[in-house]
């Protein structure tokens, strides 16, 4: 049955694919954000009429046709500004998330609340893979953030009903991210041989974002009245040195790279996702990491339009 559905940080980078997969799947949707589409992408991605960029929860209460499904992509993504920035960082994740579980419980109670949440959760996790029953021990303000909010959704959960889902996110990627680890490798080896953080050892469990915005589609979509929470990843950890020597092989370089050993306060060493609870969606990654580094790279050398 299609759904209404609003989608906040719409004009994100996950925020734009989550609207796009559930607009090909023929649900309406509504977009809260920063930003604009372009006719192109209404037309490519199937958007049809939709493109209400300055809607905000209170307005929506007027407008019409209130959702009955909110994907809320809206929030910080960054570890290194949540060190920076902290107090900053709690708005963008903790208190939108509020703000929305406050909107369906004044107004949309029956709706289902999805929220991506992050693997940064975990913190430096013992075991791998990490099932999402794993303790939750954030090592930075980013992490602590996207914890709190977890917690925000499963309250307005058990005391007022709202339905909710929680999706950790791991290392999401794709043409179009402008940042974390895919755009620094490129900008430095766009210009010669470069150094890195950290020892390259460290693995990351790398999930294409087009992946991810089908998955939050089907735990958007999965039976309301269960409580979800499930990682978001392959189950696949990468070193963190073969992703920089296969950017760098396709900068045509050695792949001789270098790493300066120090890591960055807040990163993880290991984050590899354990994916049970995966089943039950029908849901399975599709895009391969070698294939789509070199889609980013192509991307990258062409201005990143």
């Amino acid at each position: 049955m299609p759904r209404n559905v609003l989608v906040t940080g719409a004009f994100g980078f996950l925020g734009r694919h989550v609207a796009r997969a559930f607009a090909r799947a023929g649900h309406s949707v509504r977009g809260i954000g920063h930003g604009a589409w372009t006719r192109a992408e209404w037309s490519e991605w199937g958007l049809g009429e939709w493109h209400s960029a300055d809607l905000t929860l209170d307005s929506l209460v007027s407008y019409g046709g209130e959702p009955d499904l909110v994907i809320h992509c809206a929030g910080s993504g960054s570890v290194g500004f949540s060190m920076a920035h902290p107090a900053q960082d709690f708005d963008r994740t903790v208190v939108t998330t509020r703000d929305v579980l406050e909107y369906a419980r004044l107004h949309r109670p029956l709706a289902r609340v999805v929220v991506p949440s992050s693997a940064s959760v975990y913190g430096n996790a013992g075991d791998m893979p990490i099932g999402v029953d794993a303790p939750l021990c954030p090592v930075s303000p980013y992490g602590m953030h996207k914890k709190m909010a977890e917690e925000l959704c499963l309250s307005y959960a058990r005391h007022f009903g709202i339905s909710v889902g929680i999706v950790r996110l791991f290392s999401v990627y794709g043409v179009g991210l402008r940042k974390q680890l895919l755009w620094d490798a490129c900008s430095k080896l766009s210009r010669g041989p470069a150094t890195f953080g950290g020892t390259g050892h460290e693995t990351r469990d790398w999930l294409h974002v087009d992946d991810a915005a089908r998955l939050l589609l089907s735990a958007g979509l999965a039976d309301p009245s269960h409580r979800l929470t499930i990682n978001g990843a392959t189950g696949v950890g990468v070193p963190i040195q073969r992703i920089v020597e296969t950017i760098a092989q396709a900068f045509g370089g050695t792949g001789d790279v270098r790493f300066s050993g120090g890591g960055r306060p807040g990163d993880p060493l290991h984050l590899v996702a354990d994916m049970q609870g995966t089943e039950a969606l029908d849901w399975r990654p599709m895009h391969s990491l070698d294939t789509e580094l070199r889609h980013f790279v192509e991307w990258f050398k062409s201005g990143a339009p």
